[in-house]
């Protein structure tokens, strides 16, 4: 199984501690937040992730190497201009191959065991999503969730930035700068979106109080 790290934003909400460090690279309970996430990855049986790059990319992988160290591999994905979530996974298409894969955002921290994601979207979905209820800390949530289905946009769930995808979803796409909720949003209205909700701990780290509390809060793996 493949999975894509999304790691090539400037995390400017963050500054100034991602002016001389990437996102990914911030640290919990000593590590960073990008090898949180490539253990759970090997932890559930994915053997090639493909990680892309763009501001101060060569911190990543200078740190994480080829993924020999986790029992993996890793190639990166270099980002010349900025594309966005979607454009960077359809920049990333020829490491990915045919298959589906997983998704999980470089900003995010969570105990989502991947091993409860399916193989494959179910029936003639081309997406499945980790969706979590709305955090009380958010104003608005981001989709409706009925029965295995995103129903529509709304306030009862959050997206967790974990999903598998069918490469089928991009057919057609340019490389170039655009959102992949764009896409999501297309399949709803198609009733293509599938989704699993998580209960568990999950954390988008989008501001400097956020990522202070959780720095607090994430303990050393024992």
């Amino acid at each position: 199984m493949k999975a894509m790290i999304l790691a090539a934003g400037k995390g400017t909400r963050l500054a100034p501690l991602t002016q001389l460090t990437p996102k990914p690279m911030l640290t919990l309970a000593g590590r960073p937040l990008i090898e949180w996430q490539v253990q759970a990855l090997a932890q559930a049986g994915v053997d090639e992730i493909v990680i892309n790059l763009h501001h101060l990319g060569g911190q990543i992988s200078n740190y994480l190497g080829n993924g020999e160290k986790y029992d993996l591999k890793i190639t990166y994905c270099h980002e010349i201009e900025l594309l966005e979530t979607g454009g960077g996974i359809v920049n990333a298409l020829p490491f990915l191959g045919d298959q589906p894969f997983y998704l999980f955002n470089g900003d995010i921290w969570t105990d989502f065991n991947f091993q409860k994601l399916p193989a494959r979207p179910r029936q003639d979905n081309l997406a499945h999503l980790v969706i979590t209820p709305t955090p009380k800390n958010r104003p608005t949530g981001d989709f409706q969730f009925t029965n295995g289905q995103i129903t529509g946009r709304g306030n009862d769930y959050v997206y967790c930035g974990i999903a598998l995808l069918n490469p089928a979803l991009f057919s057609g796409q340019s490389k170039r700068h655009f959102s992949l909720r764009d896409l999501y949003f297309d399949l709803i209205s198609q009733g293509r979106l599938g989704a699993q909700t998580h209960q568990g701990r999950w954390h988008d780290i989008g501001t400097l109080q956020e990522y202070t509390l959780l720095q607090r809060e994430v303990k050393a793996p024992s």
